[in-house]
């Protein structure tokens, strides 16, 4: 597909695609900020309504093939920004990586180089399903801190997002020799909370729609936060298929969160085979400007009890100390649950609650 084409074709894309999605929604928005790095991965859930986001990072790699004799040294940079567009389950997002590439060719004792854009795409993410839009299907259990951190087989139902967007190839990029100027890209993004401290995101996509290599890939990567929640590792795993190139991938990595809206990483990977053989190193950051507010819900339209009950006099005391609380600890979509003594002090609050509906009013 010729350039012309696919131009007069992407605004009934896009059209379309808004028009399929459902203009109801619910808060997804996060206290800390929600960062796809420091893997490849991308998560199931949006950054928030408003909210933008900037994931930058800068890598390194060795790259040998075997049957070509050559080796090559890559430095590079690769940038995403993310954007809350509209409302709370919708994201525009920007990905691009920039490498400088020196090729040596053994068999000829030359050298060559290649810089340009090896990944420049937009595109839109939208999250068709919440399995914890529903917060009294997830209540705490108030008798058992075993219950809330034990794997349960509900925690592999996932949250569930779709992705569409166009890859541009401007110039005369080397990665890309007669590629289109523009090419699509769709996804699905699947997101499950196994436990408190475990998140597993699937990623399967097909890419470079409309070019002679269309490319079909798949990302699966688990997270693990540590028992202080800040720090997290994962360990990711990729695999691809095309006619232009076709590997698989292992990657790992850290991640630490140094507020609220910032995050820095490192992460480290590898190639199984030979042709070519991989191993690249990146260290890179995440910053969340945060302009979210949350949308105000009519009191006629609010569930009973929703507003929490009358104001108790040390409220805004308790509000404090929780927030200063809450500086000290927190991770990116890792709810660590109740500990014991919440447990207890809940128990006895629910004891008292159903102590004082059992007493006759007169």
């Amino acid at each position: 597909m010729n350039s012309r084409s696919a131009y007069s074709k992407l605004p009934y894309w896009l059209i379309g695609f808004l028009i399929l999605l459902p203009i109801s929604g619910f808060s997804q928005y996060t206290d800390v900020i929600n960062s796809n790095r420091p893997g490849l991965s991308v998560s199931a859930y949006a950054v928030g309504k408003n909210v933008v986001q900037a994931e930058l990072g800068f890598f390194y790699e060795q790259r040998d093939h075997t049957l070509l004799n050559t080796q090559s040294d890559i430095w590079g940079s690769d940038i995403s920004l993310r954007y809350g567009l509209l409302f709370e389950r919708l994201e525009l997002n920007y990905e691009g990586t920039f490498q400088d590439q020196d090729i040596t060719y053994a068999n000829f004792n030359q050298m060559a180089k290649r810089r340009d854009f090896s990944r420049s795409r937009l595109g839109l993410k939208y999250l068709i399903y919440d399995p914890f839009k529903n917060p009294e299907a997830n209540k705490p259990n108030l008798y058992s801190w075993r219950a809330n951190h034990k794997f349960q087989f509900k925690n592999l139902l996932p949250a569930v997002s779709l992705y569409g967007g166009a890859n541009f190839v401007l110039g005369d990029n080397p990665f890309y020799v007669e590629d289109p100027t523009l090419s699509y890209r769709g996804m699905i993004a699947t997101q499950s909370r196994l436990t408190p401290r475990f998140v597993l995101i699937t990623n399967i996509a097909y890419d470079r729609i409309g070019t002679d290599f269309p490319e079909l890939s798949y990302l699966i990567s688990l997270s693990h936060a540590f028992r202080n929640p800040k720090w997290s590792v994962f360990a990711e795993h990729q695999g691809i298929q095309s006619d232009r190139y076709s590997d698989v991938l292992l990657r790992g990595g850290l991640a630490y969160l140094v507020m609220e809206n910032l995050q820095l990483d490192f992460n480290m990977g590898a190639s199984f085979k030979n042709t070519p053989s991989r191993i690249f190193i990146g260290l890179g950051g995440s910053y969340r400007m945060d302009f979210h507010k949350d949308s105000l819900v009519p009191i006629e339209d609010q569930a009973a009890d929703q507003n929490g009950g009358a104001i108790d006099k040390d409220a805004m005391k308790k509000e404090k100390k929780k927030r200063k609380k809450n500086k000290s600890v927190g991770a990116e979509d890792i709810d660590l649950g109740p500990s014991k003594k919440q447990l207890k002090k809940l128990k006895k609050k629910e004891k008292k609650k159903d102590k004082e509906n059992d007493e006759i009013d007169f």
